[in-house]
């Protein structure tokens, strides 16, 4: 939403905005582009009968501003719905889709068609290091955009990307997520199979063939397809694959071809499979080669993915949106080749609905005991569950304990730190993961450390 607030003020819109909690990085982003958002809903926030109304995901019946607008009959519709009148109707649009990586692999794809000269527009759920922007309007034939699963508004509950009119897509993954809007696996093996479904006979699907139900959903597609994978039966395969020291090495192969060796700062298997299937996608289209190479090497990832917020004392402090078990467990087995031999602390808070719901509970315990260390955080808004719906914190922390992990329950953000910082020492390395602002925990970790 806040992209897409620059986006419109760029094609010379007046903006504005509201909500309950902005925080960083998007909350700085929009101070950055002059565009005031409101704290809090109330129906005077739309004096003036705004020509458009866009509704977020997060906003339901019984929002006052939304009734406001509701009553006062004013023109809504969504965020997706406006992206693709307004931004990707008649560009090629390059959809980057799945459970993971959808965020780094878009930023990945923007910078590579920046740098063989194809001066990409791009919407993508975070702040690109590279670009230093979440977004970017261009007159190229391009469009590059983060297909997000999440319903689209209370009004339209199918899936965002349904509305990004696909030319190509990169679908990295699929697995169980957003437990609050899909019953079972199978609902999200519907949206998915739609995804594919919109693709024309022109276009290209570029296929994770590491993930099972891509491999199941691919086989359906109208349209040609490029499987990338580092499993054997990919069509592009990566090997050898070196995690040691400040870069990432892997070799490239094409049907057992050599194709080229290629270099990353990112860490983890996931993000070697991000830029592997950003490699199909740019030869399919026929870039350079060597520019491709030279965007992998200088990629400089996500604001919130893996990020370095800051080393005192010796310890290293991290910022990570996971909040998934699987990016859970990817990140730090990530953290943990980037810094091997070093003691690692995973801080988890369980925010997101898939992070609090009961049937993801054995997942996560499993996850977090990749880290030396592990402590959870309440749980964010706990109000929504009963006992049969949320995780236990204390049945988690008790099966870590007898794992042979240090474990604790902490409910409190300033707790926390009080209680890390009296044992903290130097080489050690925390990972903060929430899909939130976590109540600031990165900067109070690094001031007390101060």
């Amino acid at each position: 939403m806040a992209s897409l607030a620059g986006m419109l003020a760029a094609q010379g819109h007046k903006v504005t905005g509201s909500d309950k909690d902005v925080y960083p990085p998007m909350s700085l982003e929009l101070e950055r582009l002059g565009i005031p958002v409101t704290e809090g809903y109330r129906p005077e926030n739309l004096s003036g009968r705004p020509e458009v109304i866009v509704v977020g995901n997060a906003i339901s019946r019984g929002n006052i501003e939304l009734e406001h607008a509701l009553n006062e009959k004013l023109y809504y519709t969504s965020m997706a719905a406006v992206v693709q009148e307004n931004f990707i109707r008649g560009k090629h649009s390059i959809v980057v889709a799945g459970t993971h990586g959808k965020t780094t692999t878009t930023s990945l794809m923007a910078w590579a068609m920046e740098k063989v000269g194809a001066n990409p527009s791009f919407l993508i759920g975070g702040v690109a290091e590279n670009f230093a922007s979440s977004f970017r309007i261009t007159d190229s034939n391009y469009f590059i955009i983060e297909g997000d699963e999440y319903d689209t508004a209370y009004f339209d509950k199918g899936p965002k990307f349904m509305h990004y009119l696909p030319d190509t897509v990169i679908l990295n993954n699929i697995e169980y997520d957003h437990a609050d809007i899909y019953r079972d696996l199978e609902a999200v093996k519907f949206a998915f199979s739609r995804l594919i479904n919109l693709i024309p006979r022109k276009g290209v699907l570029i296929a994770g063939w590491d993930s099972p139900i891509v491999h199941e959903l691919s086989a359906k597609a109208f349209c040609e397809m490029e499987t990338f994978g580092t499993e054997t039966g990919a069509k592009w395969l990566a090997t050898d694959i070196d995690f040691a020291g400040e870069i990432t090495t892997f070799r490239v192969t094409v049907k057992g071809t050599e194709f080229g060796v290629y270099q990353t700062p990112l860490v983890g298997i996931f993000n070697v499979r991000n830029c592997l299937g950003v490699i199909a996608a740019c030869e399919r289209s026929g870039f350079d080669q060597r520019m491709i190479a030279e965007a992998l090497r200088e990629f400089k990832s996500v604001k919130r993915r893996m990020q370095v917020r800051g080393i005192e004392r010796g310890v290293t402090i991290i910022d990570d949106f996971a909040h998934h078990p699987t990016a859970v467990c990817e990140t730090l087995l990530g953290a943990k080749q980037r810094y091997k031999g070093q003691r690692l602390i995973a801080i988890f808070e369980p925010r997101s609905y898939t992070a609090q719901r009961r049937e993801f509970q054995r997942d996560f315990t499993e996850a977090l005991m990749e880290a030396d260390q592990i402590i959870i955080a309440g749980l964010f808004h706990p109000e929504r569950y009963d006992k049969t719906t949320a995780i236990s914190p204390e049945e988690m922390i008790a099966e870590m304990r007898r794992a042979g992990r240090q474990a604790e329950y902490i409910d409190s953000v300033d707790a926390i730190v009080e209680h890390l910082i009296a044992q903290l020492q130097e080489g050690d390395v925390v990972v903060a993961m929430s899909n939130g602002s976590f109540g600031g925990i990165h900067e109070k970790l690094l001031k007390a450390l101060q």
